[in-house]
């Protein structure tokens, strides 16, 4: 079992917040105390002297709720609707958050042709490198209101955790931290079969572990856990450690980065010639 206390120096984090961690499922409603509490965790990290980018899922299902919709949308012209009211008015409080904690937020939208794109990357790189030296918080989603490919390919099946993945290797994080509605990887859905136990540390990703993925999904948003897995991948390749942990409690952060052993934790790998474009296009985790 890995001693987990050299995860409090970790300097440069990207934390993911999933749909189903930030919206009420009963009424597809924010849940704002959750909010709160993330900003304030973040900010106290950045008060640490820590480098921290947000990846959040929300702006379609916030969206959805703001034009009255009870139902979540199915088709993309609808669901690209909702994004676009949903992502302004998920910034404006994420913004009016940071600020009552004087900090700055900026929005960054990111679509695949960003990531695929030698120049775009480099681009996006440098304007990830000059928020986190002017002491701002970036908060990152896919650009959903006009990237068709995204909404049927990255929200359908990653929600976001894809993402945050590359968005780790692009600024050369250290840690990556996942909050889903599952307490991490486990043997099998724990909430199908009462037996399965839950996987603490995974050293590399074999054909045992992404077996143990399949057919898990969450209940607000829309990654499984074979998302995650892949999300793993990247990130352990590009040299960050990533830990799956419950969203339920917020403060499990915070346990995380006091070397407590909660969750899953996914070790920094290199694997053999690695293609991160080619490992997104054929989303072999998927089959």
């Amino acid at each position: 079992m890995i001693n987990r206390n050299y995860l409090k120096d970790k300097k440069r984090i990207v934390i993911k917040i999933g749909s189903s961690s930030l919206i009420h499922e009963e009424t597809g409603g924010l849940d704002y105390t959750k909010l709160e509490k993330l900003v304030r965790i973040i900010c106290d990290l950045k008060n640490q002297d820590k480098d921290v980018v947000l990846v959040s899922s929300g702006a379609i299902s916030v969206g959805a709720k703001s034009l009255g919709l009870h139902r979540k949308p199915k088709t993309t012209s609808l669901k690209q609707a909702c994004a676009a009211v949903g992502q302004g008015q998920l910034m404006m409080i994420y913004q009016k958050l940071f600020y009552e904690y004087h900090t700055t937020a900026a929005q960054v939208l990111l679509t695949f042709d960003v990531i695929s794109s030698d120049e775009r990357r480099r681009n996006a790189v440098n304007t990830f490198s000059e928020l986190l030296q002017l002491g701002v918080i970036p908060i990152v989603n896919e650009n959903d209101t006009v990237a068709i490919d995204e909404l049927e390919a990255w929200v359908s099946f990653g929600d976001n955790d894809t993402l945050s993945a590359i968005v780790a290797s692009m600024i050369n994080a250290d840690l990556l931290i996942l909050l889903t509605d599952i307490d991490g990887l486990y043997t099998d859905d724990p909430r199908n079969n009462s037996n399965a136990k839950l996987i603490h540390t995974v050293d590399k990703i074999d054909d045992n572990i992404k077996g143990m993925a399949k057919g898990t999904a969450t209940s607000v948003g829309t990654g499984g856990m074979a998302t995650k897995i892949a999300a793993a991948k990247i990130a352990a390749n590009a040299g960050s450690d990533m830990v799956i942990i419950s969203g339920a409690d917020i403060d499990n952060i915070n346990r995380v980065l006091a070397g407590e052993e909660i969750g899953t934790l996914f070790t920094a790998y290199k694997y053999t010639d690695f293609d991160i474009v080619k490992f997104i296009l054929e989303k072999e985790y998927l089959e």
